[in-house]
This record gives structure tokens, C-alpha cells and sequence, in this order.
């Protein structure tokens, strides 16, 4: 199975994620996401989307994202990994 790329944006944040088959890892910028994001309610939008499709531990992501704050951030990352698995 190859990697899929797919953007997502919220107001001025844009996020592009890489999923490919895997263990359930998520990056974001090189660090991992709950150490990129510090609330709860931020690590459950970026997990949202992998979360409704039961797909949680099935798929390593890698995510760029620059631009808005937090919240708007870490909303283009949960729209980029769920137009990637849409492709799957």
C-alpha cells in the first residue's frame, strides 16, 4: 500500500498529512502530536477521523501544518486525514 497525501484547511491554517499503513502513529512537524498540541480537546480532533472509521491503530500519519493557532491547526489536520481515508 502506497502513502497518501491530501491537504485540509481551516481559516489560515493549512495542513498536509501523509497516511500510510501502520501502527497508529501521528506526527505533527517532526514531533509527536501530544507533544505539538497540549489539551485533550486537540488531541480528539486530530484523532476524530481515524477514531469514526475504527481505524485508529491501522495507519501511521505524517502531518505538516502551518499557519492560524492551535485549534484552527489542529481542525485542517483531522480534515486531511479524513479525505486520505477516504482514498483507502
Amino acid at each position: 500500500m502506497s502513502t497518501i497525501n491530501k491537504s485540509g484547511r481551516r481559516k489560515t491554517s493549512v495542513a498536509r498529512a501523509y497516511v500510510s499503513a501502520g501502527s497508529g502513529k501521528i506526527e505533527v512537524n517532526g514531533v509527536d502530536y501530544k507533544k505539538y498540541f497540549t489539551t485533550p480537546t486537540l488531541h480528539f480532533y486530530v484523532t476524530q477521523s481515524m477514531a469514526v472509521v475504527n481505524a485508529k491503530e491501522n495507519y501511521d500519519v505524517t502531518v505538516t501544518v502551518n499557519g492560524g493557532g492551535n485549534t484552527g491547526q489542529a481542525q485542517a489536520i483531522r480534515l486531511a486525514i479524513a479525505k486520505a481515508l477516504v482514498e483507502f
